[in-house]
Parts: C-alpha cells; structure tokens; sequence
C-alpha cells in the first residue's frame, strides 16, 4: 500500500497539507496531507493516539499546526478557534456530547446565536419558530423535546443536539466531521443517523467519519484514510479493500485469533442473583462462576446497565436475593460493593469512572489505598510501584503514570479503568462495554485481559452491544428485553440470530402468535386450500 501525492493546491474540498503537529516531546503528526472532497465521505481510521483526534482539532480550529496549514478550495485559512472554523462552515460533532444542562435543548442548540429583542432580553417566540423548523427539516421533530432541559437528556439524544448545533447557524456547513458519532445510539437511532448522512452527502457536504466500527466503515464510506503513529499509512476505496488489509494498516500486523477465550470456569458460584427486582429489571436470577466469562446482552433499554448499577450498590434493589461466594450481599452503597469484592467498569467511563485531571497512579490505586497504608499514611513508593505494575502489564501508552488521564486516548482511558480493577483483585468485575470507542489494536489487547482475569479465577460478567464480542468473550450469554431475561444461551448454541431472536423476543411474540393461529386456522377448516407461498413472506 502506497501513500497517496499530495492534492494539488486547487484541489476542491477541506485539505491539511503538511500537517505536522508536537505537545513538548511528544510528534502527534508527521507531515499529513489529506483531502476530504465535497459530497465523499471520507473515513478517518487508526488507533487510539494515531493522530485522528488530533487531526480533527487542526481541521476545526482547537489546535494550530506546529507545521503545515489547512485549505479550503485552495484557500489557506487562518484558524485560531473552533468559531473560526464554524465561520468557514466546518462543523465537528464530538464524542462526548458538550451540553449544557440547565437549559433547554433549543437554548443548546442555538447557544452562542440565541435570538434576543431589543435589548438583551431572549426572543422565546422566534427560539420556538427556529427550533420548529429545524426539528422539522431534518426529521428529529419525534425524538427531541425542544424544550426539555439538557440535564434530563438521554446520550442519544445529546448526540442528536449536537449534530443540530452543526446543521444550524448562518453559515452554512461544508464540512462535518463525526467523531464515534454511534457509541450512545440505538439501531433505529444510528439507521437514521446514516440516512442523515446519505442526505449530507448528496448536498455535496464534505463528510469525515470517526468510527472503530468496520460494519459502519464500509455501509458509509467512500473512502478510507488511515493513520499510524501520527502519519497517513494509506489511502484506499472502501469498496476495494477489506477488513484484515485495514487492520494490517492500522496496527502494521495481522490480528488473527482476536478472541482467545478458553474455557477455564469452575463449579464454584461466585454471583448467585434471586429474583432480583429494581426500578428497571424485574425477576432477574442468574448465576456466574469463578473463572467464568457471562455476557449480557440486549438492545439499549433492556435494563442491562440498570442491573450492573444495581449489583455495584449504585441502584436500589427493591425485592430479591443476591449473593456472593455464599454470602449475602447487602451493598446499600458502591463503597459496600468494593468492599464485598465487586468492581465496576461503568459505560460512560469519563463521567463515571476517571478523575480525568488526576494522574494514572491517583485513578489506578483509587480503590487500593488500604492495602498501601503504612499506619495511617498511603505509603507513596508502594502506591507508585502499584499503578507502574499495571501499567506496565496493561501497556498504557502514557510518558509516565504522573500524567493526567485526560491526556491519555479513549483506549488508554479504558486500561486505566481495568487497572484500577486488577490492582484491587475483585472476586467480581462487571465490564459495561469495555470496548466502546476503542480501536482494534486495543480491543485485542482488553480481550486478552479479559481472558486472563478469567484464567486467573474471576467471575467477569460484560455488557456489550457488539454481538461478535458478546459470541467471542462469553461461556454463557444471557439475553434482557424491557428489564426481564428471555432467554440463556450456551456458548456451543450462541448465534447472533439466537441472540437477536432472545433481544427482540417481545416483539417477534405477537407475529409468531398470529402466524400460528393462522396456521392453525388454516389446518382445521373444512374449506381450506394449500398454496405455495415463498418462505420468509411473512416476515
């Protein structure tokens, strides 16, 4: 694979030419030059700390290259902040969500341009007429309330804010980039969503989409960028390549055997739940042995998160039984949890679960802190040699573990989390998407994690959306629809029909009851008569 010449300077479209960028010591990019044509999408791929995010600061105004520039249609631009960019109609919709929670979605959507009469007083009426319309034009009018505050927002639709304050404003939108624009959305969500994108597109929108996710990569995409390292590695068309040639570019080696799982689990119970009950599940009784990896599964809304938060002592348990290696458990609080033996990963590990201006050390031993004390003092050389162990056995990509974890990639972020974990030794980790936003260098590496807590006697119970890593990762897959199990799938009879049929049990119910009872109707009447019909035209 060749690195492609560069664009000429006439060239139509967003372009970083010679882009080079350095934080201190540190050479985020190396000399990128890349063009994002009008009405393509352009997929940005690579590793946690390829340079894509940082590419994308550049692109929309957040950092200023070391070396190199950025063009528009030939134009230089000059971009020394994001509203800049917006000017020039360069628009990003960023992972985590930026909303403001006291206010309305409309006064989210328009914050910075809000309408006012005389004075400085705001025109609700004309913030109303906009949001209306816009809401409208781009079919967003069913799943946003205008005017529910951004606190009381659901991911998805923190996303959807997002992507309105990128499609609205004076200037009209050249450019948009998606960051991870799926990691919160559903499948009716992220269906929309691409349409959405189809429609940009077809404006002669320029699109550039962030994603680890190669399903979605080769749905939207027409083209490919990939960085390694801070450079551009290759340039292909996504209808002319496959998954294993971008992921040899993206980790300069082939990842077979991804999944390693074999099975180590034990007769010994470590989670017993009875008939467990909260505010969203309802009768839930499922057992995980130690050694063992079980899987929840379940399309967003099921309750899977619901019930984690809930064993990890962070909801209420209204009625039921829990237990843990034989004990009850009584975890009024997450402080009991940890205590009891249980760790938690939580999804959203930014907002949950870092302290994102503390260092890898201080988010490491969080969790550890008696285990380290000497009397009554942490003793400093051994809380130090703890979080250098496991970021050493994680292989955390940081200059040292002094460095704040805000400066640390989505995947480096994650092993932090895991560490913290390891270094306590749980007798139960619970693992809420553990893989969210994370490239395909570190999933391989979090697998392999995964595969050692359970060689190494863990009870490891994962919450993941992806099915290839729920089949992959789990010994025992347990299915939730709307707060109840349907179903329990051995790892021998767990398919991704199976489990999808288990998801969507509810709904597929009332189909298969009427196609019986007409069936059924059919077989008994006197007068009935037999016609070939194609199979699946009932579906």
């Amino acid at each position: 694979m060749t690195t492609p010449e560069p664009p000429p300077a006439t060239a139509l479209g967003l372009t970083a030419e010679h882009v080079s960028k350095s934080f201190g010591s540190v050479q985020a990019l190396h000399g990128v030059t890349l063009t994002f044509p009008p009405g393509r999408v352009t997929a940005l791929m690579g590793e946690n700390g390829a340079g894509k995010s940082t590419l994308l600061r550049i692109l929309t105004g957040d950092h200023r290259p070391t070396r190199g520039r950025v063009l528009l249609d030939g134009r230089e631009l000059h971009l020394t902040s994001p509203i800049d960019a917006r000017r020039a109609g360069i628009r990003i919709i960023p992972q985590e969500p930026e909303i403001i929670p006291h206010v309305s979605v409309a006064e989210n959507v328009y914050a910075g341009s809000l309408p006012r009469r005389a004075g400085r007083r705001l025109d609700r009426a004309e913030l109303h007429r906009r949001i209306t319309a816009d809401l409208s034009r781009l079919g967003f009018d069913r799943v946003l309330d205008p005017d529910r505050l951004g606190s009381r927002l659901t991911a998805a639709q923190r996303q959807l804010v997002e992507i309105l304050r990128a499609l609205t404003g004076e200037t009209p939108p050249r450019v948009i980039a998606f960051d991870e624009p799926t990691s919160s959305l559903s499948e009716h969500e992220t269906e929309a969503l691409f349409e959405l994108i189809g429609r940009l597109r077809d404006l002669g929108i320029a699109i550039v989409y962030v994603s680890h996710r190669m399903k979605e990569i080769f749905h939207l995409a027409d083209r490919i960028a990939v960085l390694r390292d801070g450079a551009l590695v290759g340039e292909v068309d996504a209808t002319r390549t496959t998954e294993s040639e971008l992921v040899r570019l993206m980790v300069g080696r082939d990842l077979a055997g991804l999944f390693v799982r074999q099975h180590v689990a034990t007769e010994r119970v470590v989670l017993d739940v009875r008939h467990l009950t909260t505010d969203a599940v309802r009768d839930v009784s499922l057992t995980v042995r130690a050694g063992e990896v079980v899987a929840l599964a379940g399309l967003i809304g099921a309750g899977r998160s619901e019930l984690a938060l809930a064993l990890a002592g962070d909801l209420p348990i209204r009625s039921g039984t829990v237990t843990l290696n034989g004990r009850p458990l009584k975890a009024r609080s997450p402080r009991d949890a940890i205590e009891a033996g249980i760790g938690l990963a939580p999804e959203e590990r930014k907002a949950q679960a870092l302290l994102l201006h503390r260092t890898i050390r201080d988010n490491t031993t969080l969790v550890s802190q008696r285990r380290l004390r000497r009397w009554r003092f942490v003793s400093r050389a051994r809380e130090r040699a703890l979080a250098q162990e496991y970021a050493d056995r994680l292989r955390v990509r940081a200059p040292s573990i002094e460095a704040e974890v805000r400066t640390l990639s989505g995947g480096n972020q994650q092993k932090v989390v895991l560490a913290r974990w390891l270094a306590r030794r749980p007798e139960l980790l619970i693992l809420d998407e553990p893989t969210r936003g994370v490239d395909i260098g570190a999933k391989a590496e979090i697998y392999q994690i995964i595969a050692d807590l359970a060689r190494e006697g863990t009870a490891v119970l994962v919450i993941s959306s992806e099915l290839p890593e729920v089949l992959g990762l789990a010994d025992r897959v347990v299915v939730l629809q709307n707060g109840r199990i349907t179903g329990e799938l051995d790892r021998a009879d767990a398919t991704e029909e199976a489990v999808l049929a288990l998801a969507m049990a509810d709904d597929l119910a009332p189909a298969t009851a009427a196609t019986t009872a007409t069936q059924d109707a059919t077989t008994t009447s006197p007068d009935a008569t037999t016609t070939d019909t194609p199979s699946g035209a009932n579906r």
